[in-house]
């Protein structure tokens, strides 16, 4: 990155004890995850008592941190250094099926809950419903925080949210279930049950014979009566999630709230990072910063890929089996190269966004696979931040992400 650009300072952001949500967004593939639980780790090592929380599937992430798997629980992480400090860093997974069923049981009493999880309706929705799992992970970060300020267990909650556009769904999830449980065809299903008893609850129950009697031949019947039966158990109950979930929009714009768009060096990548930037600054989200990950960088920036090619066909000639040397020197054009396109892009990005703070990490050697590894991605982060890291430090492209 340019060293014009305003720099985005990590460490600043994770030791100020008025952070308390950091949302990482960006599309997929680009290190997102790993970001996060390196941001998580390094605060953790600094004295911040940390949650992770991932919407993402990938795996590799309970791997990096010493656990056997991730589910809907917070589980600790051991191997957190500095215990000193005080810190501590738990993770877990996002179950956007078992959030939804907590959510039920947690408000519903016992026989109507249970008249919930059994309909093959709800079963649906909470699995594969368009919104769902972006409107549980609004569910869980509000469980976390709630949970956090109840307990003091923990004071940070970094959240890295589900790849490409979809990372922005959770800030719609809640108008979106809204709209559903709201619209025409929700209405026309309760109608006759909210308006029994009364003259229009007589006259809505016959256009309700006359509508279900076209839905029965384009559903049938027992999934209408599933939907009905659904609607009726939960009408009561889906009125505290909208309030829950606007509460936590709400949280999300609080000042105590930081959102970081992650990228790599892609033109796609770099262009799904601009409408996260435009989309925040439309929802008055505040933004952090970018991290902008798999930087290449070379040894000799003094060398130009143009020399070295040039320098490689000259020892070719002189010697036509070719060698190491120029095999080195073809290497060394490429990343040049690759660097210099990199760097095109990232400065594209920063004049079209000059007010967005940023940071780079440079491409690692391997994906990151422990929390060694996790650390390095922190102190990487952090260093460039700084603006002290090494200006040229030969890395082979890789990926940070799990």
């Amino acid at each position: 990155m340019q060293r014009d650009v305003p720099r985005l300072d990590i460490d600043r952001l994770i030791a100020d004890p008025q952070t308390r949500i950091i949302v990482c967004t960006g599309a997929g593939g680009v290190g997102k995850t790993t970001t996060a639980a390196a941001i998580g780790l390094r605060a953790a090592e600094h004295g911040r008592h940390v949650c992770v929380l991932t919407i993402d599937p990938a795996r590799r992430l309970a791997q990096a941190m010493g656990l056997d798997h991730l589910d809907n629980t917070p589980r600790q992480v051991i191997g957190v250094l500095g215990q000193e400090s005080g810190g501590s860093l738990h993770a877990m997974m996002l179950d956007m099926k078992r959030t939804f069923d907590e959510v039920v049981e947690a408000h519903a009493d016992p026989e109507r809950a249970q008249a919930i999880l059994n309909n093959p309706f709800y079963q649906a929705l909470s699995s594969s419903f368009a919104g769902t799992q972006e409107y549980m992970a609004m569910e869980k970060l509000g469980q976390l925080r709630a949970q956090a300020d109840r307990e003091d267990s923990w004071d940070l909650i970094v959240v890295d949210t589900p790849p490409s556009r979809s990372a922005l769904d959770f800030l719609d999830a809640p108008t979106r279930l809204g709209s559903f449980l709201d619209g025409r065809f929700i209405r026309i299903l309760t109608a006759p049950a909210r308006g029994a008893g009364r003259g229009i609850g007589r006259l809505a129950a016959v256009g309700f014979g006359l509508f279900t009697s076209v839905l029965n031949k384009i559903l049938g019947a027992q999934v209408l009566l599933d939907i009905g039966a659904f609607i009726s158990a939960i009408d009561t109950t889906f009125g505290g999630f909208r309030e829950r979930a606007d509460a936590t929009y709400a949280l999300l714009k609080d000042p105590g709230t930081s959102f970081i768009v992650i990228a790599a060096p892609e033109p796609d990548a770099l262009r799904e990072a601009a409408y996260f930037v435009e989309r925040l600054r439309t929802d008055a989200m505040p933004l952090a910063g970018l991290v902008l990950n798999r930087m290449q960088q070379v040894i000799d920036p003094g060398l130009s890929a143009e020399q070295a090619a040039a320098a490689a066909e000259r020892i070719d000639l002189r010697e036509p089996a070719g060698g190491l040397t120029a095999a080195l020197l073809r290497l060394h054009a490429e990343r040049v190269r690759i660097a210099e396109r990199q760097q095109r892009l990232a400065q594209r990005f920063s004049a079209a966004h000059p007010q967005v703070p940023a940071a780079s990490v440079p491409a690692l050697a391997e994906d990151v696979h422990d929390l060694s590894g996790l650390r390095e991605v922190g102190e990487l982060l952090a260093l460039d931040t700084r603006a002290a890291a090494p200006a040229h430090v030969t890395r082979t492209p890789g990926s940070t992400a799990p």
